[in-house]
């Protein structure tokens, strides 16, 4: 199952077709879809966050709990509103379009995608695109 929980508020309220989405981005890896829960909230919760469980003490939009077994996705993701809202000024797209580009990221991790070094980045923006494209396939965006 997959939950969208709010510390803070967003422009709009994910619904059933994220879901669905998000379902169909992880079964496209091979992977079965498990217990996701994304948590939206502020930058000062998330950089809490940042510092407590990871030791940096940096901004982010993204956290992830990878909880996956086997060929199951399951975690739980944080993501900061704030840096959505930020990144989508920065790239020129819609809140919605960045909005989507997160959520996929936050999935792509636990697909077990990294980002750390610059092919790694590439290979992640690659899948981003991915879903996004599959997004747009699924709901005409």
């Amino acid at each position: 199952m997959i939950t969208f929980d709010f510390q803070t508020s967003l422009n709009f309220n994910p619904d059933i077709q994220h879901k669905q989405w998000l379902k169909t981005v992880i079964r496209h890896e091979g992977l079965m879809p498990g217990d996701i829960s994304y948590l939206f909230c502020d930058d000062e919760f998330l950089l809490v966050q940042n510092q407590k469980f990871l030791n940096h003490d940096t901004l982010t939009d993204i956290i992830t709990f990878d909880k996956c077994y086997d060929n199951i996705v399951s975690g739980d993701i944080m993501i900061s509103a704030d840096r959505i809202l930020e990144n989508a000024q920065i790239f020129k797209v819609s809140f919605e379009r960045e909005f989507l580009r997160v959520v996929a990221h936050g999935v792509l991790h636990l697909c077990g995608y990294k980002d750390k070094s610059d092919e790694d980045a590439k290979v992640m923006r690659q899948k981003e695109n991915e879903s996004l494209a599959l997004w747009d396939a699924m709901f005409k965006m």
